[in-house]
């Protein structure tokens, strides 16, 4: 069986990877895969986690042992097929690549094409440009007001009044699914 993946950034919009994949390669294969089509060192940190359908962490699968309770499971990328974890299409997955600002691609198990098989991972389509690797927090100096114009100490005001917004101010960030639109 092969796998296509849509990977999406809410960082930029118009990010966009696809990836096939054999469901019998793994997960650190899926990784270095994800790393090759961005353009990323492959010197950091990573963690794909499987969602439920309202992005919700299940199942983390490390790059490395991370946590030494043996009551707990602990799954590795180079040690899990996808196709332990992964057989139904619309399946979510989250692919943590910045753990210090907690960032991540949003991914989809968009096909599932049975009967084929697929040697090697494949970008099928690339749109736009990646986000940064790293998030950049050492070049800000949070603690200056000139690092942020407007930011000075009447910014944080704790008069804020909660009862004169309604939920038409905020809306459902996370309404909907973002994949529908691909």
């Amino acid at each position: 069986m092969v796998y296509r993946f849509i990977i999406l950034s809410d960082e930029i919009d118009n990010f966009r990877r696809d990836i096939t994949i054999d469901s019998d390669a793994t997960f650190f294969d899926l990784h270095n895969a994800i790393l090759d089509s961005v353009g990323y060192a492959k010197d950091q940190m990573a963690s794909f986690f499987i969602c439920d359908k309202d992005w919700s962490k299940k199942t983390e699968i490390t790059l490395i042992e991370m946590d030494s309770n043996p009551e707990e499971d602990n799954y590795i990328m180079e040690n899990v097929r996808l196709g332990e974890f992964l057989e139904d299409e619309r399946q979510r997955l989250l692919y943590v690549f910045d753990y210090l600002a907690d960032r991540s691609f949003f991914m989809e198990l968009r096909e599932v094409i049975t009967g084929k098989n697929q040697k090697k991972a494949k970008v099928v389509r690339s749109e736009g440009d990646a986000p940064a690797q790293m998030s950049s927090m050492e070049d800000m100096d949070l603690t200056s007001s000139t690092s942020m114009p407007g930011l000075d100490e009447d910014f944080f005001d704790d008069t804020i009044n909660l009862d004169e917004y309604d939920e038409e101010d905020f809306g459902d960030l996370m309404e909907g699914n973002p994949f529908d639109n691909y």
